[in-house]
């Protein structure tokens, strides 16, 4: 999913973390073969090859999980976040390497084919379809919340609950280490003592490029068809890792007054919400 995954959990002996560890790291192997836009033969991409060709297409549990939540977080944050924002990445994956903005003419072309309303969900019989041709999915702002959440079942299945695991600043946070409150998280300026909940960050912190003197977000507006030039970081509490996950990049996207709203809406708890110096980790450490 194009970043690290790190595990930090508890257990009674050695070889029931290894074995545990081993499971997990499996489970989101499985899931990148599923999720990942840079596999050619993940489900994923084989899924968008299928765009405008007039038909639907039996997808599995976990991207059926995924499609759902991605379409839902869609609606409430009104195209903010968008899974089919495919075309749009691409042009600024290229941008990023190159140090060019796209010319506005292949950016027009592309938001042509992005648009969470050109994804269509049969709900009865779990089939998706894309409508237009050259359509292109992107799970990249809700896959690794997913995995992250995946990852934690597993270890609640081996009975190991006191655990930690993160990809690229989302955080999976378990049970408690021991003899602790909870995990000490580091976000902006501020420390929280947190447990048993997911925390998502969307910022430009660690990935961004700078054009012609301006800072350009790896993250991209799917409205506009643009990286986002207002460097701010948003990190949120959700008792879903996939939906933690989306939610704080479609709020990034929004502005302050907009992205508060739909919080507000929905009922979120906000840990940061403006400038921020993005998101860490203290890691497993106790109170004592």
């Amino acid at each position: 999913m194009g970043t690290r995954f790190r595990l930090v959990l508890y257990a009674p002996d050695s070889l029931r973390a290894r074995a545990a560890a081993r499971a997990v790291f499996a489970r989101i192997d499985t899931l990148n073969q599923v999720l990942s836009d840079y596999l050619e033969t993940s489900e994923l991409n084989q899924l968008s090859a299928t765009a405008g060709q007039g038909r639907a297409v039996a997808v599995s549990p976990d991207l059926w999980q995924v499609l759902s939540q991605a379409q839902a977080v869609s609606r409430a944050t009104h195209g903010a976040f968008d899974l089919t924002v495919g075309p749009l990445v691409q042009l600024w994956r290229r941008a990023t390497r190159t140090r060019e903005l796209p010319a506005r003419a292949r950016v027009r072309e592309a938001k042509r084919r992005v648009g969470y309303q050109l994804l269509r969900l049969d709900t009865l019989h779990r089939r998706a379809e894309l409508l237009r041709p050259g359509m292109k999915l992107d799970a990249g702002g809700i896959g690794k919340g997913y995995a992250v959440a995946e990852g934690l079942k597993v270890l609640q299945a081996h009975q190991l609950p006191q655990a930690l695991l993160e990809a690229g600043g989302d955080l999976g946070l378990g049970a408690p280490p021991p003899g602790a409150p909870g995990w000490r998280v580091a976000l902006a300026d501020s420390v929280y003592t947190l447990a048993h909940t997911f925390v998502a960050t969307s910022g430009d912190k660690f990935r961004y490029v700078e054009i012609g003197g301006r800072r350009y977000s790896h993250v991209v507006d799917p409205r506009r068809g643009r990286g986002l030039t207002h460097q701010r970081q948003v990190s949120l509490l959700h008792p879903d890792g996939a939906m933690a996950d989306a939610l704080a990049s479609g709020l990034s996207v929004l502005s302050p007054r907009q992205a508060r709203r739909v919080a507000r809406r929905l009922g979120l708890t906000l840990l940061v919400m403006g400038p921020g110096s993005g998101k860490q980790t203290n890691g497993p450490k106790n109170d004592n």
